[in-house]
């Protein structure tokens, strides 16, 4: 009897497929000889596709342009750094046009100052006077024209004066009356034929009619009104035969040979105003500059305009000028032969300090500065700056302390 195979062929319902890779990989590492008898193979399944030939030469393609770029590169910065230009010496900032941030500046040099100040200012006569009359009374004559010249003492205008006249008379004969009997009762006194009482009633009476007489003569003199001055009569308000009192305005009277010129400067420069400043100015519908100086000065500040109110006086013997003209002032104040002044746009401002940049070899310096006076486009610097720094004036407001610059020097 033949031997039983020593292949166990399992049942069917005990046997469990593995895996699809786990049977491939263990169909590809179990040998053939280890199963004489296998059992019959399972049915075909699809394996996972490979790569295919021409996937695998694309990326070797791939590969080596990535390896050729690279070594290109390599070989184009090793080029570049042995090949390269030699590195030219620095230059200073300044002097290198290529180098530095571009500003303008100016060349600092003292020249003659003047700072004075602009200021509305208005005409006066040397004097004026309203022309009225002390007493009541009508016209008797007028003897100026209007526009005339006229001299200091001239009688202008003559009130009628016969009732004071007649007055005058009655009060004068009575004094003459009055004279003869102090005259009579002095003798008499000497002789004791009258009291020395009488006689003293008799002195004290002549005294009150010299002094009534006295009291007309006044009045009656008050009738003529007199030019106080030499000046031009003006427009004349009333004619011959107008009854006229104190209140009515007759005519004005202007002495115009000098003119006074009143204008206010700020308070400010208060401290620094002067009688004998000289001043220059123009009016309206003239092309002419006209001169005068400051001869008062008012001893306080205006509190709603704080500004001190001056005056001074110029000729005018010709009359061009006319007293209430508007007229353009400028007032020096200070007269300097040198000065060093920088534009405004240069200053730069802070609370309490004010700068400036300066170039200094080839870079931008901040400096303190103390100013003084001002124009619409200067300031006057009194601290802080020489003659021939070279002050900056474009950009200022970007640069910093130290900044390398290229200056472009401007007049």
């Amino acid at each position: 009897m033949a031997p039983h195979s020593a292949v166990h062929t399992p049942h069917p319902r005990a046997h469990v497929s593995p895996p699809p890779r786990l049977k491939t990989i263990l169909s590809v590492s179990e040998p053939v000889a280890a199963r004489p008898h296998a059992a019959p193979p399972s049915p075909p399944r699809h394996a996972p596709p490979s790569s295919p030939p021409s996937s695998k030469k694309g990326r070797g393609k791939l590969i080596a342009i990535l390896i050729t770029l690279l070594a290109l590169g390599a070989l184009s910065v090793f080029a570049w750094k042995k090949f390269k230009p030699a590195a030219k010496p620095a230059a200073t900032p300044a002097r290198n046009a290529g180098a530095g941030i571009p500003v303008t500046g100016i060349k600092l040099h003292a020249i003659p100052f003047t700072e004075s100040i602009s200021a509305n200012g208005t005409l006066r006569a040397e004097e004026s006077v309203e022309i009225q009359t002390e007493v009541n009374g009508k016209i008797a004559a007028i003897n100026f024209t209007e526009g005339q010249r006229v001299k200091a003492g001239d009688v202008l205008v003559k009130i009628d004066d016969s009732s004071l006249q007649a007055n005058l008379r009655r009060a004068q004969s009575r004094r003459e009356l009055a004279g003869f009997r102090e005259q009579r009762l002095a003798r008499l006194v000497e002789e004791g034929g009258v009291s020395k009482q009488d006689y003293d009633e008799a002195r004290g009476e002549l005294s009150v009619l010299d002094a009534e007489a006295d009291f007309i003569r006044a009045d009656i003199k008050k009738t003529e009104i007199r030019a106080p001055f030499d000046g031009v009569a003006g427009i004349r308000f009333v004619s011959v035969g107008a009854y006229v009192n104190p209140a009515a305005r007759i005519a004005t009277l202007q002495g115009i040979t000098h003119l006074k010129v009143d204008f206010s400067v700020p308070e400010r420069y208060a401290p620094r105003v002067k009688p004998g400043d000289p001043i220059r100015f123009t009016v309206a519908g003239s092309k002419q500059t006209y001169t005068g100086e400051v001869y008062a000065v008012e001893p306080r500040i205006d509190v709603s305009t704080r500004s001190v109110l001056l005056r001074a006086i110029c000729r005018n013997l010709d009359g061009s000028l006319l007293p209430g003209t508007f007229a353009r002032v400028q007032y020096t104040v200070q007269q300097s032969e040198a000065s060093l002044l920088v534009p405004a746009i240069s200053i730069l401002a802070g609370l309490e300090e004010r700068h400036v940049f300066v170039e200094r070899e080839g870079k931008a310096r901040r400096v303190k500065v103390v100013t003084g006076a001002r124009t619409n486009t200067q300031v006057q610097i009194v601290e802080g700056l020489k003659e021939g720094d070279v002050v900056l004036t474009s950009g200022v407001q970007q640069l910093r302390d130290g900044a390398v610059i290229r200056v472009k020097l401007t007049e």
